[in-house]
């Protein structure tokens, strides 16, 4: 899909160097998947036109598949295959990530450790942590808190500081 639209850039009417892969959960894995982890392509792409997005923007991501981590019973030995925070390099795009302390199935710690190797590469990472937020916390603005505007704001925010867009969002969040 990176590929297509890379590809199609005039066609679509976009800029082909700012192309962000966002995603949550084994959404956000497979974001962070496409600009981390080498290899694994289709062999009919055409391997000319880079599939690795130029930003990231994960939403509570699965992106440790190591030993005792989300997924590793699926991968197995194979988990560098598929793990992203096993292939971080010095040229991973920039990323803004998403994380509730409540996660079960993403514990902060794992966030730490992919935010502590991506500025060990020399990449920039940006890690959120929202205190009382479970699983999937950004769908949707609730009576706990106004996760989806706060999210979305610091997305803007993050976009801009890339030069992608201008000014201050125009969304204001609810208090906490």
């Amino acid at each position: 899909a990176l590929r297509y639209v890379r590809a199609h850039d005039a066609q679509l009417g976009i800029d082909p160097q700012r192309i962000a892969a966002a995603g949550g959960s084994a959404g956000g894995h497979l974001a962070a998947f496409t600009a981390l982890v080498k290899g694994l392509d289709d062999p009919q792409d055409n391997l000319a036109v880079s599939c690795k997005p130029n930003a990231l923007v994960l939403f509570n991501p699965v992106f440790n598949n190591g030993p005792g981590q989300w997924g590793y019973a699926r991968v197995g030995d194979r988990y560098k295959e598929f793990s992203p925070v096993h292939n971080i390099t010095q040229d991973a795009p920039p990323a803004v990530v998403f994380l509730g302390d409540q996660d079960k199935l993403i514990p902060v710690s794992v966030l730490r450790d992919f935010e502590a190797q991506m500025k060990q590469a020399g990449a920039r990472c940006d890690a959120h942590v929202y205190p009382g937020a479970g699983h999937g916390f950004f769908n949707r603005d609730t009576a706990q808190g106004a996760w989806f505007t706060r999210t979305l704001i610091e997305t803007d925010k993050f976009l801009a500081s890339l030069g992608w867009l201008k000014g201050e969002p125009t969304m204001r969040s609810p208090q906490p």
